[in-house]
């Protein structure tokens, strides 16, 4: 009776493993999927195909999962010695590194049977975007710029997304996919900085471990000015409308208030950057893109 409950998924554990993995922070990487997925449909048939953007949310969902959970699992002994990240569930225990495992593996398995309903070409190009993910956690171990590999697996959703509507390449998926990456690995060097001298204690490699917090809020800056170029690109390449012009301005103006309310000196709003700031401009940019298809004869 005890050994045959034990084989029973416990509610618990399901809930660890969604907190391991963060899943709340889709919201960074889904919008801009689906800017892409419906851009895709409009230029094909001006008409949203659900079964499509459904299997776009759920490879999306899938891939992320199980990037976070091979994050956390490759990071635990790091995040140990970390006290910001030492209460994380394998880290504490709350989690088994066997179940964390299973848990990603069936996320990637989701993933994969995702893109196979899709189209060939993104069952076949499936492994590539999963390159990345895997890589990312063990960057900081061997460069000082992780946050470019981040960048790299960040800006495969939008081109997959497009891809999954098309089967074809895309150069306009491929601006966005860089915007949305440049943006993420902008952003994730300001979140590196509030763990400096541990990364330097640990010897965990990044750019402001490396090169200090200033140079960090310099680089992102850089690189939310370069974001923001690519989007304008993005919006000329695909003869956007004005709601999405909007979108642009909604979203230079969220860079512009997360860029003076994180400085070198004072760190103290930095996750009301991260977590509010950049939840709300992916969110933004999406709800002015689907105005702007939808104006311009998108039909549901």
């Amino acid at each position: 009776m005890t050994s045959a409950s034990a084989a029973i998924p416990q509610p618990g554990r399901t809930k660890a493993f969604l907190r391991l993995v963060m899943i709340e922070h889709s919201v960074f990487a889904l919008p801009f999927a689906y800017i892409a997925t419906l851009t895709a449909m409009f230029q094909a048939d001006r008409s949203i195909h659900w079964w499509t953007l459904l299997l776009v949310t759920v490879a999306m969902v899938g891939l992320r999962t199980f990037a976070m959970a091979a994050n956390r699992i490759i990071d635990r002994e790091i995040d140990a010695r970390n006290p910001r990240t030492a209460h994380r569930e394998l880290v504490t225990g709350a989690m088994s590194v066997k179940s964390a495992w299973t848990g990603a593996l069936i996320a990637l398995v989701i993933f994969l049977g995702a893109a196979a309903l899709l189209n060939p070409l993104c069952l076949a190009l499936a492994p590539i975007a999963v390159i990345p993910m895997v890589v990312y956690p063990y960057g900081k171990r061997f460069t000082n710029f992780p946050q470019a590999i981040l960048g790299l697996a960040q800006a495969m959703g939008p081109i997959g997304a497009w891809l999954a509507v098309t089967g074809q390449w895309s150069w306009e998926a491929v601006i966005l996919g860089l915007a949305v990456g440049v943006w993420i690995g902008g952003f994730d060097l300001i979140y590196a900085c509030q763990d400096v001298e541990t990364d330097r204690e640990v010897g965990v490699m990044s750019v402001p471990a490396r090169f200090g917090i200033p140079a960090a809020i310099r680089g992102a800056r850089a690189c939310h000015a370069v974001t923001t170029a690519l989007f304008v690109w993005y919006a000329l390449a695909t003869d956007a409308g004005v709601f999405f012009w909007l979108g642009l301005v909604i979203v230079a103006g969220a860079f512009l208030y997360e860029h003076t309310i994180v400085r070198p000196n004072d760190l103290s709003r930095l996750n009301r950057a991260f977590f509010q700031v950049n939840g709300f401009i992916g969110i933004a940019l999406f709800v002015c893109a689907l105005l702007d298809l939808l104006v311009r004869g998108l039909t549901v």
